[in-house]
């Protein structure tokens, strides 16, 4: 076994080592611990891409089980990890700077990564469930210790949301595995041995309530304006929280695959379900005072477009929808640390201030420049994912489509709206000063932006990687 099949396997517990590392770290250096573990895992998810991807690694975990660790990182699932390395690695740098001993929000970071990373690396059913389970614990930590004076609300709405639909979720997994008459839990035996008949719908409700949480989907949606509003102002969790908007993810890698049938009976019914979701996000965000609803359901509109493009089934639609996926976490994470920027400096979350942009201009500019990646103006990453969806979901149920186009123009009245109560008009009489970018915080808001130029100017390298895997996941349709 060579050093590169090892690779994926140091990419997910790298963050999980430094996390560890960090408790027995004095205190001067925890930054710097944090931040080179944090640079180490973006280096070597680099390393796999330019290999082409990992090979499947596969060693039985619990035999009598049939559990196994198979991990593997190639094509979608490879550009979200990467992703994530780099938004995790962006959040250290906020964090060692915005938060006062920042030793626990680092490990927290550090912790979550790792269970994000084995999500997406995760090829047996029961290791996926494993790993979505272990992102929860540091993400309720981070709010329970870190969050506002309504956090114990948001955080059992959050956590009974999340338990509830796992809990579906592993039932559909144990059926699947049984009722099937599959060895193991691994994608590889799972595949060969598929549910067939109305037992497969019913596992698919099952998988899809976990997933819909997680995407989120209406009506499974009402934990997330909660937890952002409550969480740290900052914006530091929300970034991570972000991140752990999986629910797309393991629709395409699982759902898909293990319930070809199921996904073509309820096609239909599930994208006018994901319109409707993109619609209303957008209608809801438009009447939004506080910035981190605002922004909550703004990336609640984004995973509706997401769903459109998973559940048409179409390649382009989907295609699109693992694109919008890994680059939605860019501008929608760095707009929520952007908005934290503004909260240290103001002392409010309200889109109300006013003037702003007077005496911050790199901050209002640089905000503006995200805001324009988040409504997939050309140029940006996010025009690229959106069109695509539109696109293929247009060849799908062309009026479903339209509804969720209607979404662009939504999300151009919101996000425009709050930026010109915020940054423009007349600053109020007595106000405080706003100072403007320092340090850090310039690359911090400047290199999420970078990379969504750059996908969204030169799509390529990206889309090479995501074609082959979506091609391989839809040929479980059989051409349908």
């Amino acid at each position: 076994m060579t050093f590169t099949d090892w690779l994926p396997t140091l990419m997910i517990f790298l963050p999980l080592l430094g996390s560890l590392l960090l408790l027995v770290t004095p205190k001067t250096f925890r930054d710097e611990v944090a931040g080179f573990i944090a640079a180490l895992t973006i280096g070597a998810g680099l390393a796999i891409w330019r290999g082409g991807g990992s090979e499947l690694f596969r060693w039985d975990w619990i035999p009598p089980l049939g559990i196994t660790y198979s991990v593997q990182l190639g094509g979608v699932s490879l550009a979200l990890a990467l992703v994530t390395a780099f938004m995790s690695f962006i959040a250290i740098l906020y964090a060692a700077r915005r938060i006062p001993n920042p030793g626990p929000m680092l490990s927290l970071i550090l912790a979550m990564e790792t269970g994000l990373i084995g999500i997406f690396a995760a090829q047996d059913l029961m290791l996926f469930y494993v790993f979505f389970e272990d992102a929860l614990i540091p993400a309720l930590l981070m709010l329970a210790i870190y969050g506002k004076s309504g956090r114990m609300a948001a955080l059992t709405k959050f956590a009974a949301y999340t338990l509830f639909g796992s809990l579906l979720m592993l039932v559909s997994i144990i059926g699947v595995r049984y009722i099937g008459g599959s060895p193991t839990f691994a994608m590889t035996d799972l595949k060969q041995n598929l549910v067939q008949g109305s037992a497969q719908t019913w596992l698919y409700l099952g998988f899809l309530a976990a997933m819909a949480v997680k995407l989120p989907l209406w009506p499974m949606h009402a934990w997330l304006p909660d937890f952002h509003e409550q969480n740290h102002d900052s914006g530091i969790p929300d970034v991570m929280g972000t991140l752990y908007k999986v629910g797309g993810y393991g629709l395409f890698t699982f759902a898909i695959p293990l319930f070809p049938d199921a996904s073509l009976e309820l096609r239909p019914i599930l994208m006018g379900l994901a319109a409707f979701t993109a619609l209303y996000a957008a209608w809801i965000a438009f009447g939004q005072k506080d910035w981190k609803r605002l922004l909550a359901y703004a990336g609640l509109s984004h995973m509706g477009f997401v769903a459109l493009g998973v559940f048409s089934l179409n390649e382009t639609a989907v295609i699109g929808a693992m694109y919008l996926l890994a680059f939605q976490n860019l501008y929608t994470g760095a707009l929520f640390l952007a908005v934290g920027m503004l909260q240290e400096r103001i002392g409010s979350l309200d889109t109300r201030v006013g003037g702003v942009m007077t005496q911050a201009g790199a901050l209002g500019g640089l905000t503006m420049a995200l805001w324009f990646a988040s409504i997939a103006v050309p140029g940006m990453a996010g025009f690229i994912g959106e069109f695509s969806i539109l696109l293929g979901a247009y060849q799908v149920f062309p009026w479903l489509a339209f509804i969720a186009g209607v979404t662009t123009i939504a999300a151009a009245a919101y996000a425009l709206t709050a930026f010109q109560t915020t940054f423009w008009q007349a600053r109020p009489a007595g106000a405080v000063r706003v100072p403007d970018l320092v340090h850090t915080e310039w690359l911090i808001l400047t290199l999420p932006l970078a990379v969504a130029v750059l996908f969204g100017v030169y799509s390529a390298p990206a889309l090479n990687l995501m074609q082959p895997a979506v091609r391989a996941v839809l040929s479980a349709l059989g051409g349908n």
